[in-house]
């Protein structure tokens, strides 16, 4: 590969450009890493600075290179039944919480926010299928800013790296194995509602209202004390009252709102709309 050296200003510029347009915050160490993973795309389109990679992305119409920059930047680190403390807790507690909470409550609506390539909205769509939730119905939405994330997430193939925490019980029943891949089940995939959102960007998270259950897990690190606020109050008017939000577990909102009311269950911490 090319060795193309990326000036300390152009730098600047693009991690600028990058926070206003996601709110993810790049800090000058890990200037390596934006050069490093924007190399290929500069070689792939034949360009000879990161100046000119930069106008493109500016003035592309249609969005994709934006969003490909976006996917060169963030790291979409995930697997099926990852911090399985709190998906229990989800499915034991806060479900029966909800339906206690709001008697007679026919729609159960959660979002899975930053959902990368779907290993956790399936996760919790496999759990749901197993509670076999009598007379209710439930909405699975998941959102993430990148579209190959998400293209790769709607077909539903994964290798044995993703699948490693899969139960056994879980595994037999809502997969199939082709050579080294494992391919999920339509009643699993057909259960998620899959759509590109900004959490950053008002507008965008606007399309999703209503929800019971928010999972934002594992990203609010990514963001500056500024736009950590901006992202979280989006994801207080997307909850109902009374709804939950759950965030990674080494993540807190402590310095960030007092709008939720913390808790622990079982050791896990959960944020409630009150």
């Amino acid at each position: 590969m090319l060795s193309i050296p990326l000036m300390d200003t152009t730098f600047k510029d693009l991690r600028d450009y990058i926070y206003e347009h996601s709110g993810i915050y790049i800090a000058d160490t890990k200037k390596y890493l934006i050069e490093n993973r924007l190399a290929r795309i500069l070689q792939d389109k034949k360009l000879s600075s990161f100046e000119e990679y930069l106008k493109i992305v500016k003035f592309c119409s249609n969005g994709n290179e934006l969003s490909r920059l976006f996917d060169a930047v963030t790291t979409n680190e995930t697997y099926f039944f990852r911090e399985i403390d709190q998906l229990n807790v989800f499915n034991d507690d806060l479900v029966p919480n909800l339906l206690k909470q709001n008697k007679g409550m026919q729609s159960l609506k959660i979002w899975s926010a930053a959902c990368s390539s779907g290993e956790e909205p399936y996760s919790i769509a496999m759990m749901l299928l197993e509670k076999k939730l009598s007379n209710m119905h439930y909405e699975i939405h998941a959102s993430d800013i990148c579209e190959s994330v998400l293209a790769s997430a709607k077909k539903g193939v994964y290798s044995s790296y993703s699948i490693r925490n899969v139960p056994q019980p879980y595994l037999d029943k809502y997969f199939s194995k082709n050579d080294q891949l494992y391919n999920l089940s339509p009643a699993v995939s057909k259960s998620v509602n899959f759509k590109k959102i900004n959490l950053i960007d008002e507008k965008n998270v606007k399309s999703v209202r209503g929800m019971d259950i928010i999972f934002c897990r594992n990203v609010l690190i990514y963001f500056d004390s500024k736009a950590k606020q901006k992202v979280v109050s989006h994801l207080y008017n997307a909850l109902n009252p009374g709804g939950y939000l759950i965030i990674g577990s080494s993540e807190s909102l402590h310095s960030v709102t007092r709008a939720f009311r913390p808790s622990v269950i079982k050791k896990v911490i959960i944020y409630q709309k009150v």
